[in-house]
């Protein structure tokens, strides 16, 4: 069993960081997950799901949600979470999606969310850092962004599935996506079509 952060910030595309949660889970993994405020919001008016506005009232739902699967589900603004320290392992990370704001604040070192403070540490620490932006277009202060966080040595993945395999569902857009995801973090799994020669 490997152990992950799975950070979900305020920017279209919750569906990204659940489906990423629910097969970690799934397959076992222990995952150490941190909602922004603005992503339950997000998650109730993209998925329909009301995981509540406070922390102890999402945990609450959590809890009966993914019960017997080892799920941390981290208050956003604790600093004495496991994850904010360097010495507690983890095999990687993923902020999907990435909103502009957390992105900024993860690529100049600000640490003012447990988000930001959980990619710093897994920056320092020199272990897997996956970020999937959601932005169109992109500005110059984005792309500046970017380009710090891979000089930094984080792997970014955007939002932008494959249409070679002809999708039928937005699930198999999704799917694509984190499949991706799963396969940088070093997760096998057979979410998405691999492109084969004809």
């Amino acid at each position: 069993m490997a152990s992950y952060v799975v950070a979900i910030s305020g920017a279209s595309g919750a569906i990204y960081g659940l489906t990423l949660l629910e097969y970690l889970l799934k397959e076992k993994h222990r995952v150490y997950l941190i909602l922004s405020p603005s992503a339950r919001l997000i998650i109730r008016e993209e998925m329909g799901l009301d995981w509540g506005g406070r922390f102890l009232e999402t945990s609450k739902i959590l809890k009966k949600r993914y019960a017997k699967q080892e799920l941390v589900y981290c208050d956003e603004q604790d600093m004495t979470a496991p994850i904010a320290s360097g010495s507690v392992h983890s095999d990687g990370m993923v902020i999907a999606p990435c909103s502009m704001k957390t992105l900024a604040g993860v690529s100049h070192g600000f640490s003012s969310s447990l988000i930001e403070r959980a990619a710093d540490v897994s920056l320092k620490e020199g272990r897997r850092l996956i970020l999937i932006p959601r932005e169109t277009p992109l500005n110059q202060v984005h792309l500046r962004n970017m380009l710090t966080m891979a000089e930094l040595g984080a792997t970014l993945l955007p939002a932008m599935p494959p249409f070679y395999n002809r999708p039928k569902s937005i699930q198999d857009l999704v799917q694509s996506v984190v499949g991706r995801a799963l396969d940088l973090l070093g997760v096998q799994n057979t979410l998405y079509t691999r492109w084969t020669e004809s």
